[in-house]
């Protein structure tokens, strides 16, 4: 029997369509800007989040990577939250790459706050600081429960940057489970971002692939950190057909990932070995705290494996579960009866 998938969102396979369109998919040499599905994936991303130009990517790590690159200069700052994406899960690229100085912020719904930020601005006047230069923000944000970002708070983030003339980058790793999530457009969620990465390869489904968009001259610059990262792709419109067809299909069924979370919530909710605050919970994923049960979260981890459930630790004592479109209404009430029953013994 299949285990039942609940690791993460990129799990993911392509549909029997989109392998079909993949397969037929029409390419050049995107090196050179030839090729046409390439090209109509980046005008599509582009328009339907209000941008001007779009730059299709391997990775979304190396999209944020790219916007980091074209948006500062070596030693600048960047103001993160300090369970961002970009300062955890990127091998610390922002140093690596563009030799970047972080400085990270806390709050428990992954948002940054302009009062806490406020003190720490520096301009390029004061030559014993690293000048601030961009202020990035992660929506959903993963580390903090797939929480949707406030949009009047991020607004006030813009008005933040606006006074101190410093760049907005959206992470939007999961920036479609937002849209669905708020019932706000795309291009009202990216409205007060100077750039946003969007991930094909998670909940949307494609296999590989990200789109960064922005203004036409930051797309530019980010070309040529694209290229210098070796994200410079000949035939790429095999893949970009798998994004384009995801961006167009696979945006409201969202809302069925989001409403299968909240299912399996409220299901494990009820397991006497794990705390689940089903409240938290805002799009496709739930985390749980294993405390209760005396045992760390790799070993909730591994024992639910063996019972064909996967999912991940997050921390000591926090296993986290993702829907997503390869986990149906069945496997659900399967996966919470796995894990109800693992749990009571």
């Amino acid at each position: 029997m299949r285990p039942i998938d609940l690791r993460s969102d990129t799990v993911t396979r392509p549909s029997a369509e989109m392998r079909r369109v993949m397969a037929e998919a029409e390419v050049g040499d995107d090196v050179f800007g030839d090729d046409p599905t390439v090209n109509a994936l980046q005008a599509y991303a582009a328009e339907l989040f209000g941008k001007q130009a779009g730059l299709f990517f391997p990775s979304g790590t190396m999209s944020n990577q790219a916007a980091l690159a074209a948006h500062t200069r070596r030693g600048d700052e960047v103001f993160l939250h300090e369970q961002a994406h970009i300062l955890l899960h990127e091998q610390g690229g922002a140093a690596v790459h563009s030799q970047l100085q972080t400085r990270c912020f806390a709050s428990v719904d992954g948002m940054l706050y302009p009062e806490a930020m406020e003190p720490f601005v520096h301009t390029d006047e004061d030559w014993h600081h690293a000048p601030t230069r961009v202020v990035t923000l992660e929506n959903t944000h993963n580390r903090c429960g797939g929480r949707v970002l406030d949009q009047a708070r991020v607004l006030a983030v813009r008005a933040f940057c606006d006074r101190h003339e410093l760049l907005l980058h959206l992470d939007g790793a999961r920036v479609c489970n937002a849209v669905v999530a708020s019932g706000l457009a795309p291009a009202e969620i990216a409205s007060p971002f100077d750039s946003v990465s969007i991930c094909l390869s998670k909940g949307l489904g494609a296999p590989v692939g990200s789109v960064l968009v922005g203004s036409a001259d930051f797309i530019r610059r980010a070309a040529r950190a694209r290229k210098l990262l070796g994200g410079g792709m000949r035939q790429a419109g095999i893949v970009a057909a798998g994004g384009l067809y995801a961006l167009r299909y696979n945006i409201a069924r969202l809302a069925d990932d989001h409403r299968r979370c909240r299912i399996l919530a409220e299901r494990i909710a009820g397991a006497p070995k794990l705390a689940v605050d089903v409240g938290a919970v805002e799009t496709n994923m739930v985390f749980a705290d294993t405390r209760p049960s005396g045992m760390r979260a790799a070993e909730v981890v591994e024992l639910l494996a063996a019972r064909g459930v996967l999912c991940l630790d997050e921390g000591p004592y926090t296993v986290r579960f993702v829907t997503h479109l390869d986990v149906d209404d069945t496997a659900v009430e399967e996966a919470s009866r796995i894990i109800v029953d693992a749990m009571s013994r």
